[in-house]
């Protein structure tokens, strides 16, 4: 078990979560993986919480108002990690491989009482971090469901990522207009340049410390405000982000690009 587990609330809260869902999904019920940041290594106090559930068969509509009730009552869990839980539930013929047809799967995202039907974690990303580095909550090894992903399909996926959301931001469907997104922009384009030169996927921290030591100085300043408005990042949602850091990062975004 990652050390992450060894802090006594958000161990409470994933075994609450695993001993609900049992009975809810009973024989359906294949595993339950933490991916993500703590799964990296990179987790803190500030982090949400990634899973992945392995299921046999994908959820029939007439459970999903038990299963989101369940996810409700978690979120009564007077705890800061139990308000983070995010992940989806994946038939598990679904997550063996790549999903060329990027099939929308049961999906409750971070901040939320409610699921969905969602392509978010339907890449490879997911499936590299779970493979890779998942910590198994309930059931066998995440390799039991899950082919191993081939460096150049990250990378192209990653590259794929990067000039879509590109294009999102700059077209304003995805706005950077308040603190957290702005800082979270940065981040993540530190992180995806990171595994084009890696080939791996790795932790938040470890990813703006790559670019820090590795990218043009004049990008220094703005990676490292970044990292520093994460503290309390979901509290800036709110916030309005300097136009000039907005235009700093679309920059930066564009130079990542290039390098990619």
């Amino acid at each position: 078990m990652n050390k992450v587990l060894l802090d006594p609330e958000l161990q409470h809260v994933l075994d609450e979560f695993v001993t609900r869902l049992q009975p809810i999904l009973g024989d359906n019920l294949l595993a339950v993986y933490l991916q993500g940041s703590f799964a990296l290594g990179g987790g803190d106090a500030d982090s949400d919480v990634d899973f992945l559930v392995v299921i046999e068969d994908d959820l029939h509509d007439t459970i999903l108002p038990e299963l989101e009730a369940m996810h409700q009552s978690l979120f009564e869990i007077p705890s800061y990690w139990s308000h983070h839980l995010e992940g989806s539930y994946f038939p598990k013929d679904i997550l063996k491989t790549e999903d060329h047809n990027h099939t929308p799967i049961v999906y409750i995202d971070n901040g939320s009482r409610h699921l969905e039907r969602s392509t978010h974690d339907n890449e490879l990303v997911v499936r590299w971090v779970t493979r890779e580095h998942g910590i198994t909550l309930y059931g066998t090894d995440p390799k039991t469901y899950i082919d191993p992903v081939s460096e150049a399909d990250l990378k192209r996926e990653v590259k794929q990522t990067m000039h879509t959301w590109a294009q999102e931001i700059i077209n304003g469907e995805y706005t950077i207009a308040n603190v957290w997104a702005q800082a979270f922009a940065v981040i993540m384009y530190c992180r995806m340049l990171h595994t084009i030169t890696t080939g791996a996927i790795h932790s938040k921290p470890s990813g703006v410390e790559w670019a820090q030591n590795t990218l043009d100085e004049q990008w220094h300043n703005l990676i490292r405000d970044a990292w520093q408005k994460r503290l309390n990042q979901y509290k800036r949602v709110a916030d309005a982000s300097n136009p000039e850091d907005v235009a700093q990062t679309i920059d930066f975004i564009h130079y990542a690009l290039k390098l990619a």
